[in-house]
This record gives structure tokens, sequence and C-alpha cells, in this order.
């Protein structure tokens, strides 16, 4: 299979994967908007992260037959590419804009986000400094993670809050991406 040929499967796998992304958010959002119960919207909340492993797993197999095309984000929204991080978001910002979008913290969950902030940005930081050098995999590997830890760290309905903050900051750059 050809490098082009491999780029416009992942495209087309990204561009399902979206579909179905924005369904699973419709439906965790509607779930937090009507407070299910704690033990649907887990369940939410798990396939949600699921999915994100989807999307991870789809890069790192793309990475490895067509780096170029995985790393330069050509597959993404022009907005998005303005503001990208190896292929995604940083971990660090999502985790400063937090605040507002989830109910209160305890102090143990304040500081559990505080740390992970804190190494999110120092693995960040490294990452950056040898960016050349790193595949996709490694950066998509730092998010899942940070996703992970973030989902240990919050209560569900939290966690819930996190997704649709993290839902919500792509999709206005996708819209920024229309009026371009």
């Amino acid at each position: 299979m050809t490098m082009c040929v491999r780029a416009l499967t992942f495209d087309l796998d990204y561009a399902r994967w979206l579909a179905e992304h924005q369904r699973l958010i419709n439906d965790l959002r509607s779930a937090v908007n009507s407070r299910v119960g704690e033990t649907e919207l887990r369940i939410l909340v798990d396939g949600v992260m699921l999915h994100y492993s989807e999307i991870f797993r789809l890069k790192n197999i793309a990475a490895k037959s067509d780096v170029f095309h995985i790393f330069s984000g050509m597959w993404k929204f022009p907005a998005e590419r303005c503001f990208m991080w190896l292929g995604g978001f940083r971990s660090s910002d999502v985790l400063k804009m937090l605040g507002n979008q989830i109910e209160p913290l305890t102090e143990q969950q304040l500081m559990g986000i505080y740390n992970l902030q804190q190494s999110s940005q120092q693995a960040e930081d490294a990452l950056s400094q040898g960016m050349e050098a790193l595949q996709q995999s490694l950066a998509d590997l730092l998010r899942q993670q940070t996703l992970q830890q973030l989902q240990r760290i919050l209560t569900t309905r939290q966690a819930a809050r996190v997704i649709l903050a993290i839902n919500d900051y792509k999709s206005r750059l996708r819209a920024l991406s229309s009026l371009w």
C-alpha cells in the first residue's frame, strides 16, 4: 500500500472516529445535564475513554507507515493545526482550563491535579526540546496517560465534565476553521 493510500485510509478512519466521538459526547453531555446515576455515567465515561484509546491506536498505526502525515496534522481542521502540539492537545493546557468546568474539588483533588499538571508540563517541555526526533506514538501515550490519571483523581461526574471541556475546546477550534 502506498503512503498516499495509507494517509487517505487514516483520514477516512479519523472522519469516522470523529463522527462517533461526537455521538458519544452528545450522549455524555445529555447524561451530565440530566443528572443520571453514577453507574450509567461511569459507563459513558469509560466508553469515551475507550474511544480516545482507539484514535491513539489508529494514529500509532498510521505513524508507522507515514509519520509525516500524522505529524503534519493535515488530517485536522486548519485552526486545529495552528494550535497543535505533536498531533493533539497539550495535556497541561487542558489541566489549566479545568477550573470552572467541574464541580468543586476537594483539597486532595486540587493537589492531585496540580501535581499532574506540573509533571505533564515537565514531560511536555522534555518532548518539545527533542520534538523532531520523537514519534507520534510517544506524545499520544502522554495524552492517554494524562486522561487515565485524571479519571482516577476525579469523580465520574467530574471526569465527564473534563471530557466535555476537552471536546468543547476542540470543537471551538474546528468551528474557527470553518471561518477560514
